[in-house]
């Protein structure tokens, strides 16, 4: 779901049934994250990408580092904002960086393959690091803050962002409401155990002054994003990682899947609908 959540390639199911619209060949000719890009991005992840690009512009930045790039949403975001800025986006998943290098050609954006928690970068490369979205997913939370401080210049930033608990972000809520209601002998807890497992303001600040951070600033931001009832079924369950919930379940399950999120979002169709992350901004000052 998230950038940089290593999203396997899945053998490509029936055509979803008229409810959610078809998935005709033309959509399903492309790879998981292509679909990813193009619902999940719009439902998710662009609100929160066009604020980090503020961000990034207001702190005038040089050279920029994105871990867990994903398909590029915020990349493209930030070059946008900043255009004269260098930004190097990497990721760990070599399907979801070769999209995001295809979608993205400009002298001023390299990306390349590279594990946070392990960066292939010298001390203070960067003025500025950015993960949007894929903190949650790293298996050492506190190694890769210590390297995202490693490859920072003296008094740079480091900017997350997390999502905030998942009662506060109705739309994935009811997507995975929904299909539990399908496997009641099996109901899904990955909202919870991956996108929606780093919400706690405590946790996080602990874990960025463990890191050798020594100001971390967090603001709880509410955001919205139309919604499209069949685009966001259609992204949810097909172009995100809950994708392989489902079919780890029964892979026969995808288009009653789909039908099920579809459903449950019709009441936002066409509507905006609330979302809750934090946005972390953490320092260490060093004196002149």
């Amino acid at each position: 779901m998230p950038a940089g959540c290593m999203i396997q390639p899945r053998a490509r199911g029936r055509k979803a049934k008229e409810i959610i619209a078809p998935l005709t060949d033309r959509i399903f000719a492309h790879s998981t994250p292509a679909l990813y890009d193009h619902y999940m991005g719009p439902l998710l992840f662009e609100p929160y990408a066009k604020l980090v690009a503020e961000r990034c512009a207001v702190v005038q930045p040089d050279r920029i580092l994105e871990t867990a790039a994903g398909t590029g949403i915020v990349t493209r975001a930030v070059h946008r904002a900043a255009p004269g800025a260098q930004v190097v986006a990497t990721d760990i998943n070599p399907a979801m960086l070769e999209f995001a290098t295809h979608a993205l050609r400009s002298k001023h954006v390299s990306f390349q393959p590279a594990d946070a928690q392990n960066l292939p970068f010298a001390e203070g490369s960067f003025d500025l690091v950015l993960c949007q979205f894929g903190v949650m997913f790293f298996p050492d939370k506190i190694r890769a803050n210590q390297e995202a401080r490693r490859v920072l210049r003296p008094n740079g930033h480091y900017l997350l962002v997390t999502f905030n608990r998942l009662e506060l972000n109705p739309i994935p809520k009811a997507a995975e409401d929904a299909v539990s209601a399908l496997f009641a002998h099996d109901p899904f807890d990955y909202m919870e155990r991956g996108p929606f497992c780093y919400a706690d303001p405590a946790r996080i600040k602990h874990d960025l002054l463990a890191a050798g951070f020594t100001h971390v600033e967090i603001e709880t931001i509410e955001l919205s994003s139309r919604v499209n009832s069949r685009d966001a079924a259609q992204g949810l369950v097909f172009g995100s990682p809950f994708r392989s919930e489902i079919e780890r379940r029964d892979p026969s399950a995808l288009d009653r899947a789909a039908e099920a999120v579809a459903q449950a979002l019709v009441r936002w169709d066409g509507k905006d609908a609330p979302m809750s992350a934090h946005l972390v901004t953490a320092r260490t000052f060093v004196a002149a």
